[in-house]
């Protein structure tokens, strides 16, 4: 049992989400406010490459000997270029980039309440990419998607690129291609605050954990040691307000989603060892090729002219971090 947090916290929790969305659901035109300082994520999740400990990727490049779900993608043939007749120029020409996103991911892809915008680190990396092609970071389309649908919206051509704190690992390379990793974590736990649960899913055999469907968090909550019960949603929102409503006993994992879970409950702690290596790719269609080295080298630029670095500071934490180490399979 996880105990209660007590019915006073968390119904001003729920209060307070439910008043934001009534004022969009209005159409109240609200001014800005501050954002809350973001919480820092754990140093952990930003060693670099080699560094990182053995984990889900490595395993999986191991039954497959030509997958390094680290140096996956295609190297950029020099500074970002819309070449004619490229899939850049197609996407020029029909005057905005399609880009599946989430929207209820804090500090990486989450739907403001207040002016209905979509916003955070992954969206930054998609309106870096639209600057790269049209000159202006705002000819973007954005399509809310669930984790599930990640990969569809790729290989159906629904939209150009997903950005949507997607781990690469060795099962998703052989379906889509990714750019170079662009972001660290690590798998732990979400318990609430008062949770004896300290040791993680080492804690938690038997009990409910939550994640949502088509995340590799699922397998590692399933492969635990201890068997922990997965409850599977579409959204980690879903998982929070389960955790809120005591239906479960923890959330599990990235911990840069986790903190930001946390960042909205502050009656929630992120507990336990790093699990699993999550680096993150923009996650493109096999069959353009030169839009996968094109979003390479808007990477490579982005890190290089401090774009990245803005970024982190703005949404992951006033501290700062330096960018994943490129590394390419060709």
């Amino acid at each position: 049992m996880t105990g209660r947090i007590g019915p006073r916290p968390r119904a001003a929790a729920f209060a307070l989400a439910a008043a934001a969305l009534a004022a969009v659901a209005a159409g109240c035109a609200a001014a800005p406010v501050p954002r809350p300082a973001p919480v820092p994520v754990h140093a952990a999740a930003h060693e670099a490459a080699g560094a990182r400990p053995a984990g889900k990727s490595q395993s999986h490049a191991e039954t497959a000997a030509t997958c390094n779900p680290d140096a996956s993608s295609l190297a950029p043939l020099g500074p970002p270029a819309v070449t004619p007749g490229s899939d850049m120029a197609r996407i020029k020409a029909r005057g905005y980039l399609i880009a599946g996103v989430d929207q209820s991911t804090y500090h990486f892809g989450y739907l403001n309440p207040l002016d209905g915008q979509i916003e955070g680190f992954d969206i930054d990396m998609i309106r870096a990419v639209a600057k790269a092609i049209f000159g202006n970071p705002d000819k973007v389309q954005f399509k809310a998607i669930s984790d599930a649908q990640r990969i569809p919206a790729v290989t159906s051509g629904s939209v150009d690129i997903v950005a949507h704190t997607m781990t690469i690992t060795c099962a998703r390379l052989q379906q889509v291609d990714f750019s170079s990793v662009y972001f660290d974590a690590h798998q732990r736990v979400l318990v609430p605050d008062n949770s004896t649960a300290t040791g993680g899913l080492a804690d938690l055999g038997g009990q409910q954990v939550c994640a949502t469907s088509g995340s590799d968090s699922v397998t590692t909550i399933q492969d635990y040691p201890t068997h922990p019960k997965v409850v599977q949603v579409p959204f980690w929102t879903d998982c929070l307000v389960l955790l809120q409503q005591d239906e479960v006993a923890a959330v599990s994992t990235d911990d840069a989603i986790l903190y930001g879970l946390q960042a909205q409950d502050p009656f929630t702690k992120v507990v336990g060892p790093s699990l699993e290596d999550e680096p993150y790719g923009l996650a493109m269609s096999k069959q353009h090729p030169d839009f996968v080295r094109f979003v390479n080298a808007v990477i490579a630029q982005d890190e290089s002219d401090g774009g990245w670095e803005a970024s982190y500071k703005h949404w992951v934490s006033p501290a700062g971090a330096t960018p994943p180490t490129p590394r390419y399979a060709s």
